[in-house]
Formats: C-alpha cells, sequence, structure tokens
C-alpha cells in the first residue's frame, strides 16, 4: 500500500517526484477496489469455510466468485506488495535527503504498521496484511543496498517458492467442524462488538502463522520487485520497455489460466483449480502491472482528486474493513449471509468509492489521510524533521 510505505513529507515533493510517483497512484486505486471485493467475502460470509466446501448458493454466487477468484484474489495483494517495495525507495530517498537516520525511521514505520495491523486484525478484520507486511518488510530492510538486479533474482525465486508451496497447502485436509460454523454463525449474527471482537482475536491469532506462509513469501517477493523498480527507474517511466513487455508476455496467460483455475474451482476439480488459480496469481499480477503501466498517463482534473484521495491507500483500506464489518455483523446492520455474493461484492465497491469521495473532502484541509498522519507521527517521532 502506498500511503502505507510512502515517505516523501509534506512540501517536500518536486514536480519530478510528483510524476515518479504516477503509476503507484494508479497501482493504489486499482488495487483497493481488488483487495475490497476479495476481503467482502470473508466478511460478510464464513470465514471458516475450507476450499473444497460448496459456499455459492446460486447462479449470481457461483459467476461472482468465478469473477472474484480469476480476476482479483492475490493479485491485488501482489499489487500492494509492490507498491511497499516501491515506498521503501521513496522512503530511502526521503531520509537522505532530509539527512535522517533510515534505520530509526525504517524502524518506527515498521512498529507503526505493526500496530495499526494487530488492531485492525484483533477488532476488525483477521485476514489483516499490515501485520505480515510489518514482519516480512523488516525482512526487507537486509536487502536496502541490494542492486535491482540482485533483487529481481530473489524477488523471482520468491514467487516461484510462493507457486510451488500453495499447492501442497491447497491440498492439507482442511475440514473445519460442524459446531465451530455454528458459533461463528451465533456470534456474527447475534454478537456484539466485544464478543464479536473476542471471536475474531481467536481467528487472528491461529490464521497469522498461516497467512505468513501462505502470502508473507510472495509478498516479500513482491517488495524485492518494488524496490528494484525504483532503484532502477522503473517506476518514475509508465512507458519503460519492462512494462510493455510484462503486459505482452504476462497478462493474456496469466488471466486466462487464473480464470481456467477458477473456472474449475467453482464448477469442476475443485482443489486442483484453487492451487492452479493461487500458484498462476504472480504471472497475473506481472500482467495487471504492465497493464496498469498502460493507463498511467497524465489524469484530468476530476481524476486527479481520485487518485490524490486513493494515496491515503491506509485509511482507505482500514476504513473499508471497518464500515464493512458494521454493515455485515449483528452489532451493526446485521447483514452477514443476508445478502448474495454479489450484492455485498457491490456493496463493498459502493463503500469504497464512499470512502474515495470522504479522503478527498478531508485532503481539501489537509495533506494526508487519517491513518497516514497517525502513521507519519509514529515514523518521525524522536527524529528530527
Amino acid at each position: 500500500m502506498t500511503q502505507i510505505m510512502e515517505a516523501e513529507p509534506p512540501g517536500t515533493r518536486t514536480p519530478a517526484a510528483m510524476e515518479r510517483a504516477l503509476l503507484p497512484d494508479y497501482l493504489r486505486l486499482i488495487a483497493l477496489f481488488g483487495i475490497v471485493i476479495v476481503n467482502v467475502q470473508y466478511i460478510a460470509f464464513s470465514a471458516l469455510a475450507g476450499i473444497a466446501d460448496q459456499v455459492a448458493q446460486s447462479t449470481a454466487d457461483d459467476i461472482t466468485l468465478f469473477l472474484v477468484h480469476g480476476f482479483a484474489l492475490l493479485k491485488t495483494y501482489g499489487l500492494f506488495s509492490f507498491i511497499f517495495g516501491v515506498g521503501l525507495g521513496f522512503l530511502m530517498r526521503a531520509a537522505d535527503r532530509r539527512g535522517l537516520s533510515f534505520g530509526k525511521v525504517y524502524r518506527n514505520r515498521m512498529l507503526g504498521l505493526l500496530l495499526l495491523g494487530m488492531a485492525h486484525g484483533l477488532l476488525f478484520f483477521p485476514g489483516d496484511i499490515l501485520v505480515i507486511y510489518a514482519i516480512t518488510g523488516s525482512i526487507l530492510y537486509l536487502f536496502r543496498d541490494w542492486s535491482a538486479r540482485r533483487l529481481v533474482r530473489l524477488g523471482a525465486v520468491l514467487l516461484v517458492v510462493q507457486a510451488v508451496i500453495i499447492p501442497v497447502l491447497v491440498f492439507i485436509p482442511d475440514d473445519t467442524p460442524a459446531e465451530f460454523l455454528d458459533f461463528e454463525r451465533t456470534v456474527l449474527v447475534e454478537g456484539g462488538f466485544l464478543d464479536t471482537a473476542i471471536f475474531r482475536s481467536f481467528g487472528f491469532a491461529i490464521t497469522l502463522p498461516v497467512f505468513l506462509i501462505f502470502q508473507g513469501i510472495s509478498a516479500l517477493g513482491w517488495f524485492c520487485l518494488g524496490l528494484a523498480a525504483v532503484k532502477s527507474g522503473m517506476i518514475d517511466n509508465a512507458a519503460h520497455p519492462l512494462w510493455r513487455r510484462a503486459r505482452r508476455v504476462c497478462l493474456l496467460p496469466g488471466a486466462a489460466l487464473s480464470l481456467l483455475g477458477a473456472a474449475m474451482w467453482q464448477w469442476g476439480a475443485t482443489l486442483s483449480g484453487a492451487a492452479l488459480t493461487l500458484s498462476i496469481a504472480p504471472l497475473a499480477t506481472l500482467g495487471y502491472l504492465g497493464l496498469i503501466a498502460a493507463i498511467a498517463r497524465p489524469p484530468g482534473p476530476v481524476m486527479q482528486r481520485v487518485l490524490r484521495a486513493g494515496g491515503s491507500s491506509l485509511s482507505i483500506y482500514l476504513g473499508q474493513s471497518i464500515l464493512l464489518t458494521t454493515i455485515f455483523s449483528g452489532y451493526g446492520f446485521g447483514l452477514w449471509e443476508e445478502v448474495d455474493r454479489m450484492t455485498a461484492t457491490l456493496i463493498a465497491i459502493g463503500v469504497t468509492l464512499l470512502l474515495i469521495v470522504m479522503i478527498a473532502m478531508w485532503r481539501l484541509w489537509f495533506r494526508q489521510g487519517p491513518f497516514e498522519l497517525l502513521l507519519r507521527r509514529i515514523t518521525y517521532a524522536g527524529t528530527a524533521r
């Protein structure tokens, strides 16, 4: 997430820096919509159902899950992780320009992410990625001085390792006892905020180690590629030949194989389809990066405001969970499993649009979103500004 790692302090960015940030702005905005349509499937419906369980209740559910799995699942996490690595490069630039200790600033940033992620995972959404980013981002610090070529090699290896591990994890038996599903329903339909938070806390403690394996390795791989894009100058040039190559070589096969896997997952060989969909995600993400680079052109006045609001991706990401859990939980509007998946997905998109409008209004008076301001204070605590 950009603003999670973006380190350009207010008032210090030159026109050239703003130009360099154009591609990340588009990446953030598109990823925000992709990530929310995935997350809402686990906020509005059971998060305990196994991969092999039949979770679709209608044709509309089947189609929705097919599209979400085929186009978004893990691909948008890859985009966010790539931007995280880009942010490390930006943070290094800003610290060097201001004569600050990069190690101290980066440590503070990771601690801030960890605190926000823990609160998010315990209170709102056990599928939080901020804690994973804080942990794996601390490892990324060790590679900060590597050349772009070495970073690309390591990133590629990590993505391949993840692609090999995922099928193994998918085929591990995952039979959730019926009483757990009943308990989940009772808490999320009838429980108050405290009951729900306690339930989510247990879920967060159980899922975090799994997610560190399931997503952490690929996240670190994308971090390396994002940092390499800054070091090589690719992030500054949306017309770079490598973006075109990614678009031409990776987009079509990545999307086609992902959709094939999603179709198998939903209507055929469930486990094999899930394994294909998840393991092919990095290839599709590379294609997405190339495609987004093709549309990352100077925006008009309206789009400029939208991109600027989307730059507050941390606030929007957390706001999505806060609003959606309120809408679907029993302590809020009580819509958990009361609507079909297509409706839930449209609600998630609507919430994201609302947050973009709210952040756009907020940023008429403030230079950053509310959670970005909080994270910034943590990041630069104890440093000379």
